[in-house]
């Protein structure tokens, strides 16, 4: 069986191994690949293995072999599902692999916004501190945690993780999803979104990209929001209207936001977030510790020779 994986790199950089899947066929590893070559690459394949790289519809119907598209993230939307299902394609992703990391990455930012640690340190590392009258000092508040609302826009693992951190911290917890099939987790009190926006301190990101959530947090979302609030997306960037965001950062009418995507990755030189007031931005590593590319490649593998033994899981398509 002739697998190809499209962009490699991110998921294993070389730190770990393919040997999962060399062990189900015969494996073509690319790095990345051009938009334009992405057919002349897997034209022979009956397996695909992409990331990031786009199937867009005409790829799809360009890849004759093509039997199974595996994508390596826990978001699809590179994907053309319905050219797939079409085609009887099976595509299936990786849901999951990555909460801790993403939910530990949720309160990194969280307490660099609260805490300053970062910042506080380069302070002390240019003699700031060795030059200050006083024992200590700070240029920003210094927030504590416990008893404030953390409202959650998607409770799936990683919103249920994210929840679990922020109870330990002593943090009230609202969330708001679109179904409710079973109550929500002890601690963790349903909202409407409105709702939500109104009485966090605190808002984190969870929902997946769709066109009803794309642009979520936009000017009306931001105005009802209390202007002590701050914004974590750790989710996918376009959740957000960015030049809105960066309005309401440096107009004050939020106190700030700790990102880890962005709507275009890489993003352009003149996102108006580099330079919005209190933002912090991270280059979408929320997910990429060790452990959990190891989790995502094992997954993923097991995705794939569950399907060749006719037994197909984390079916999307």
């Amino acid at each position: 069986m002739s697998i190809v994986f499209l962009d490699a790199f991110t998921a294993n950089p070389g730190d770990l191994s393919w040997s999962e899947f060399e062990s189900l066929g015969r494996c073509t590893i690319h790095d990345r690949t051009p938009a334009d070559q992405t057919i002349e690459r897997a034209k022979d394949a009956e397996v695909v293995i992409t990331n990031k790289a786009v199937l867009s519809r005409a790829v799809i119907e360009s890849l004759p072999k093509l039997r199974y598209i595996g994508v390596i993230a826990t978001g699809y939307n590179v994907v053309d599902i319905a050219a797939a299902r079409e085609r009887g394609i099976i595509v299936a992703n990786v849901p999951g692999y990555g909460s801790p990391s993403v939910a530990q990455a949720v309160f990194a930012l969280l307490l660099e916004l609260t805490n300053h640690t970062g910042q506080q340190t380069q302070d002390v590392s240019k003699g700031r501190w060795a030059a200050c009258p006083d024992f200590c000092f700070w240029d920003k508040p210094i927030i504590e945690l416990q008893g404030l609302t953390l409202g959650l826009v998607g409770l799936g693992d990683i919103g249920a993780s994210v929840a679990r951190i922020a109870l330990a911290f002593g943090m009230k917890v609202i969330a708001t999803r679109r179904t409710w099939a079973v109550p929500p987790p002890a601690g963790i009190t349903p909202a409407p979104l409105d709702k939500v926006l109104r009485e966090s301190d605190v808002i984190s990101l969870h929902c997946p990209l769709t066109d009803e959530t794309k642009h979520l947090i936009n000017a009306a979302s931001l105005a009802q929001m209390k202007s002590s609030a701050l914004l974590i997306n750790t989710a996918r960037g376009p959740l957000i209207d960015e030049p809105a965001l960066a309005t309401a950062l440096n107009e004050g009418r939020i106190a700030g936001a700790g990102l880890d995507v962005l709507s275009v990755e890489p993003p352009s030189k003149d996102n108006p977030l580099f330079t919005a007031k209190n933002c912090l931005i991270t280059p979408h590593t929320a997910w990429a510790s060790r452990t959990s590319r190891a989790r995502l490649i094992t997954i993923a593998a097991d995705n794939l020779r569950q399907w060749q033994a006719g037994r197909p899981i984390n079916v999307v398509s």
